[in-house]
């Protein structure tokens, strides 16, 4: 983004319209990226020289200016000095404090006198004295990131980006919503989905709109114009604050384009709230799978999109995806509301008054207090203050679970005779798609439960044929091995058997006494 002075604007026709460069300012360009290249191993003083003798040559010095801004992040810049500058000054002065200065013949006095203490010549330490001011420190290295072409393509993103920064109000249209809708929500930037004869367009809060924070916000939003312009097909339309006056800014994929350097460091979450309870939540390894920013939920005429959503996967793998597997998973929504505008917040409850035939679960920020407003409103509401607890969630997500358990368990035979000598509760319910819980009360006629393993009793009788006290635990180990028994401890405790650890080098079976 440039500078708000090196904006270039025409407000012909009431309008507000960028001044975006095309191939006629690509010579401009080229000797402007030769003027840094030329002054590699120069002070930054001779640099700007030559670049304000390029801006008197060129038709808009503001152009040169623009460029400059861009490619100066690309340069590197050293104070370069044989004693570091502030600590020269320091003892020049009091040198010439001592000499009492009041001409040349002194100055030079003090600097011998001076140059003794560092053990370098007068000169040098003459040199060193303000080598740190902006002007005389050297530019070592420049590793531009653009040519030319990309140079243009650079600055027209740029100038967009500073246009913006007055805005009131985005509104966006886009052939990829996903992408623009994920990336908005991840800048925390305060937006909306709403339903136009068009089609849906994401609008978005301007910077000029808030009262606070401006300038972080700003930045944010200037972020999401380079997610924006990625997209093949797009159209954007602004209101701009002009000093007082409301304009309209529009751009489209005609007008500006990312060039394929300096991609935007992805955000996963929304905030640190999200993505600790993101993290928390996987952790506990439960039956909901987590997905994060499901599908938009229709809200009248707009559209909300929430933070999360928990599918009910009996026995699949931990952690959060993206997307779900299908769609055919049982599902609650979860959204957290943090620290937002008492606007915001407005516009968000009487969205969430209009989503209907959806279970949603809200997590609000203690400092809204607007629970009430949310249960009122038919959706469960979790206070949180800092961070939103697990066990809260999990605690509104039970009742569901009861029911689903309920009907998986009516679901299943009255009773279960699996084929295999030996299986896992857990293996024998991802076999019939439901959860352990919905399968462990049931009876098991052919087989014993042994902790959280179905047994056949000619299982047990064998092992309990071949396994004598005093006998090594990998021994005994082998034995299970063939039955496919992970779960030793219970199956030698149900053999009347304990297991006398040696260290960490192994254990020993032994028989555990009983009263």
């Amino acid at each position: 983004m440039l500078t708000k002075e090196l904006l270039r604007v025409s407000r012909a026709g009431g309008g507000y319209h960028p001044q975006f460069v095309d191939a006629s300012t690509t010579d401009l360009a080229a000797r402007v990226l030769g003027v840094y290249q030329g002054h590699v191993g120069e002070t930054r003083g001779d640099l700007d020289a030559a670049l304000t003798d390029l801006e008197r040559e060129a038709d808009d010095f503001k152009l040169v200016r623009g460029f400059a801004k861009l490619l100066e992040r690309d340069a590197t810049f050293e104070t370069r000095a044989p004693v570091q500058p502030r600590r020269a000054r320091r003892r020049v002065f009091e040198a010439a404090e001592a000499v009492g200065v009041v001409d040349e013949t002194e100055r030079g006095t003090a600097l011998e006198t001076a140059s003794d203490h560092f053990g370098v010549a007068p000169s040098a330490l003459d040199g060193a004295l303000y080598a740190d001011r902006d002007s005389r420190q050297i530019m070592t290295a420049f590793d531009p990131r653009w040519g030319p072409d990309e140079l243009g393509t650079q600055y027209n993103l740029s100038l967009a980006q500073t246009a913006l920064f007055d805005a009131t109000e985005v509104r966006v249209r886009s052939s990829d919503p996903a992408t623009l809708v994920s990336t908005v929500k991840r800048l925390q930037l305060l937006y909306e989905i709403v339903s136009t004869a068009s089609g849906r367009e994401v609008v978005v809060t301007g910077p000029d709109a808030l009262f606070s924070n401006t300038r972080r916000y700003g930045t944010r939003f200037a972020r999401l114009l380079r997610t924006v312009a990625r997209a093949s097909e797009w159209e954007l339309t602004a209101t701009i604050d002009d000093r007082g006056t409301e304009r309209k800014l529009h751009l489209s994929e005609a007008d500006v384009h990312v060039p394929e350097v300096d991609p935007i460091g992805e955000v996963t979450y929304d905030s640190g709230v999200e993505a600790a309870f993101a993290a928390r939540f996987a952790a506990l390894d439960l039956d909901w799978e987590l997905i994060r920013e499901p599908e938009p939920l229709a809200a009248g005429e707009h559209v909300v999109v929430p933070d999360f959503a928990f599918d009910w996967r009996p026995g699949h793998d931990s952690g959060v995806r993206k997307t779900p597997a299908d769609g055919s998973a049982f599902r609650v929504y979860f959204e957290i509301m943090g620290f937002w505008t008492p606007e915001y917040v407005e516009k968000k409850l009487s969205r969430l008054a209009t989503v209907e035939d959806v279970t949603l679960i809200v997590a609000v920020d203690d400092s809204l207090g607007v629970g009430d407003a949310i249960e009122a409103r038919d959706h469960r509401a979790i206070p949180y203050s800092g961070t939103v607890r697990v066990k809260d969630v999990r605690d509104a997500l039970r009742p569901f679970e009861a029911e689903l358990v309920a009907e998986s368990a009516e679901s299943l035979p009255a009773s279960l005779e699996p084929d295999d000598d030996v299986v896992s509760l857990a293996a024998l319910a991802a076999e019939h798609g439901v959860s352990e819980d919905a399968i462990e009360d049931k009876p098991f006629p052919a087989h014993e439960l042994v902790g959280r393993t179905l047994v056949r009793p000619a299982v047990l009788d064998d092992l309990g044929e071949r396994i004598e006290a005093g006998q090594t635990l990998a021994d005994v180990q082998e034995l299970l091995d063939e039955h496919g028994i992970d779960d030793d401890s219970a199956v030698l405790s149900r053999l009347g058997y304990r297991i006398e650890w040696d260290g960490l080098s192994g254990g020993t079976v032994r028989e555990r006494e009983t009263g």
